[in-house]
């Protein structure tokens, strides 16, 4: 089942959110990240997801350092009424030294942070506007009321929050409620079901979780990023994709690749399609936003949202996160992990 031109089911993104299709779009890869990138070819992934049934897209200030919100823009003008835009602040980059990064969440800089991506975007209003790491310095009372704030103002629709713990998204919630939470969630990556899943679960909030496929690694696309990717891929510095670590996760896969012989699908698919299935075994709307540049990629990503995993599947695939070798980041300080 490697790809149709089906349309996907929708789902909506907390209680009271916007109705969004099942799966998203992250957009952070048509811009940097992951080596040489193709503006036409990026613009046709655009038009194909919507095409799909893909409404939720995703981007951020830090990505290209405000680029990626530009290149989006052209999109957003042509499609505002079919979409819901989701973007996000939080993290701090210098053009002068793009490889350092910072955390803000003063209500000063959000001010300024979405005035700028506004601008970027060429919209007046950002449908869902997430906090995309937390500072422990600034009370989060503070930084949530401030996003309040952009709401009755009509600048944001919805607030969100990226890779917080299960305390941190109540205490939000109690501020202003809280439409959706992003994190990373995949077979590589359980985190979340720490604290956080069950929290949004409790108060009706969405998850959206990022790279549901491991950064690629799950499809089987590369096995050692060290040896295989590109001097500008970030994925070379992170400790699950190289050496030692790379050869022991790629092992984990067999199950996967068991799985998807089983079905006639990717491995790909069938880890999206895992992703899916934790909408039924948590009780909540799960829209993941696995990122491509390629048409042809969403074509595939958008399939796994029709293929349902059987109870004997699922027991496969439910230990390998347990066994990753490696951290997800080389720093996790300002992920959710560091504190819980």
């Amino acid at each position: 089942m490697a790809g149709d031109n089906e349309k996907i089911g929708t789902t909506r993104l907390g209680t009271d959110g916007p109705l969004v299709g099942v799966q998203g779009l992250g957009c952070m890869g048509m811009s940097e990240f992951y080596g040489a990138t193709d503006a036409a070819a990026a613009r046709e992934t655009l038009e194909t997801a919507l095409d799909l049934g893909v409404t939720l897209f995703d981007t951020a200030d830090v990505y290209g350092i405000g680029a990626n919100e530009e290149f989006l823009a052209p999109f957003v003008r042509a499609h505002r009424d079919e979409i819901t835009l989701a973007t996000k602040f939080g993290i701090l980059r210098r053009a002068e030294d793009p490889s350092w990064r910072g955390i803000s969440n003063d209500p000063v800089h959000i001010r300024r942070a979405v005035e700028a991506s506004l601008k970027r975007l060429g919209t007046d209003v950002i449908d869902l506007y997430y906090m995309h790491r937390r500072d422990p310095e600034v009370p989060l009372s503070e930084s949530v009321g401030a996003m309040a704030q952009l709401v009755a103002e009509g600048k944001v629709r919805h607030l969100g929050l990226s890779e917080v713990t299960g305390a941190e998204i109540r205490e939000a919630h109690a501020v202003h409620p809280i439409t959706a939470v992003q994190s990373e969630w995949s077979l590589f990556s359980r985190d979340v079901e720490i604290s956080a899943v069950g929290a949004a679960a409790e108060l009706g909030i969405a998850v959206v979780p990022y790279s549901p496929l491991g950064r690629g690694f799950l499809t089987g696309a590369f096995q050692d990023a060290s040896r295989e990717l590109s001097p500008g891929d970030f994925r070379r510095a992170q400790p699950r994709f190289s050496g030692d670590n790379a050869r022991r996760n790629a092992d984990l896969l067999d199950p996967v690749r068991k799985a998807a012989k089983a079905h006639g699908a990717t491995l790909g698919q069938i880890a999206l399609a895992w992703v899916h299935e934790r909408a039924r075994v948590h009780g909540l709307p799960v829209v993941p936003i696995p990122g491509t540049r390629r048409a042809e990629r969403v074509r595939e990503n958008t399939a796994a949202s029709r293929l349902t995993l059987n109870e004997l599947e699922l027991e496969w695939l439910d230990p390998i996160a347990a066994a990753v070798a490696g951290d997800r980041y080389p720093d996790m300080r300002g992920t959710s992990t560091s504190r819980e």
